[in-house]
């Protein structure tokens, strides 16, 4: 496998196909009965410690068995006091801690709905007169010079042509034609996320343009391989539902906040309201449903591709020159199975059978790390490579080179 080819694995990506016509099935409706007469003056209202109990299953059983039955159940206890709702939960405790319905009003018109004639998902503005973000399974979905619409927030559409795509990082740019004073979203910094801190997924799963799922940042540098239409996948991972051809991914973020179907070229933001990252894959136990495993490309990857695509329409890559496997022995790295002739690593003394252990600041587990962590770097970026070599670790230093 070459450092810059992805082995295939089980993650799915999203192209999602619009809803069938008359959309969602209606769901059967009960006429509540009327609430019980307020308690005579003097009697304490509320409930009892063990009434709360009682409570709670009978809304339990409300929200999974739905319709009359449930709603009676609810309406034979005491009706409790009517108090004004809670304000929406703060992401941080701060004076001027934004809520969460502040960050999704903040970030809603910077995010649009893509469809196709054969699939669709989300994207992200990134200027005021329309260029759109997007995953670039979104775009290979619906074919060469296939037919594009955006739908933005406040309900409008255009027409939107392809800027540019990069297959590698699973990236694409788009333009929607004849718009002006759009809402660019804010751009974080994703080397500055933590494990933990509260994230929002705002996209179009299953076609529902504006929908905000709220979560936190699970795990980061993730190596994902992704894409290509005959992956084979492990037992129990499902298929991925676009045409697009693999792509590594490094340094990715996983999240807990549920992403589905067409949330693909979303927005990941953090409690700032500031674009972290794309979503683009989740992890699926057989179903095509969020399992709380989402991943998203980090916005300083997304941020360099962008800048090119807008640009030259097209990416240049970094290039080491190895195909690597992951090791098999008791010390954990990629294993060096062949090294390109007159590659960079050749230049700098990498051999088969060398043990690359860190490449970067990046400790290496696998095959895949390597293959992601070149896909982060520039062409004539200088790069150090920690290896073993007959129980020796040595250290070199690599100019990396332009993929051709």
């Amino acid at each position: 496998m070459d450092a810059n080819e992805p082995r295939e694995q089980g993650w799915t990506q999203f192209g999602a196909k619009p809803p069938a016509a008359g959309g969602f099935p209606q769901q059967d409706t009960a006429i509540l009965p009327p609430p019980p007469p307020p308690p005579a003056e003097g009697k304490k209202t509320g409930f009892t410690g063990g009434q709360k109990a009682i409570a709670g299953l009978a809304l339990a059983a409300m929200a999974l068995g739905g319709g009359v039955a449930g709603a009676a159940i609810a309406n034979a206890f005491q009706a409790p006091q009517i108090v004004q709702s809670a304000p929406s939960p703060s992401f941080k405790p701060a004076a001027n801690a934004m809520t969460i319905a502040d960050v999704a009003t903040k970030v809603q018109p910077s995010v649009v709905m893509i469809q196709g004639r054969q699939a669709g998902g989300s994207g992200v503005v990134l200027s005021k007169d329309g260029l759109v973000l997007t995953n670039n399974h979104v775009v290979a979905a619906n074919g060469q010079g296939g037919d594009l619409s955006v739908k933005f927030s406040d309900g409008k559409t255009a027409k939107a042509t392809v800027v540019g795509t990069d297959p590698t990082t699973d990236l694409a740019m788009i333009r929607a034609e004849g718009v002006s004073g759009l809402v660019p979203a804010e751009l974080g910094d994703s080397d500055q996320l933590k494990v933990g801190d509260a994230v929002l997924a705002i996209g179009s799963p299953l076609g529902l343009d504006g929908t905000v799922t709220s979560g936190i940042i699970s795990a980061l540098d993730r190596t994902l391989n992704v894409g290509g239409e005959q992956q084979q996948m492990p037992p129990g991972w499902a298929q991925g539902q676009d045409s697009a051809p693999p792509a590594t991914i490094g340094g990715a973020i996983q999240t807990d906040a549920s992403i589905n179907s067409g949330n693909s070229g979303g927005a990941l933001v953090n409690a700032a309201g500031q674009l972290v990252g794309i979503n683009t894959a989740i992890a699926t136990n057989g179903s095509n449903g969020s399992i709380g495993l989402g991943f998203a490309i980090p916005v300083n990857t997304a941020k360099q591709v962008a800048d090119q695509l807008s640009t030259d329409g097209k990416v240049r890559h970094a290039f080491l020159g190895v195909s690597v496997t992951d090791a098999t022995g008791d010390v954990p790295g990629a294993l060096v199975r062949q090294v390109t002739a007159d590659s960079p690593a050749a230049k700098a003394g990498l051999k088969e059978g060398d043990l690359i252990t860190r490449i970067g600041d990046k400790t290496v587990d696998g095959g895949d790390t390597v293959v992601g962590q070149v896909r982060g770097f520039k062409p004539g970026q200088q790069v150090k490579i920690t290896y073993m070599r007959g129980g020796t670790q040595s250290e070199v230093t690599v100019t990396l080179e332009e993929k051709k």
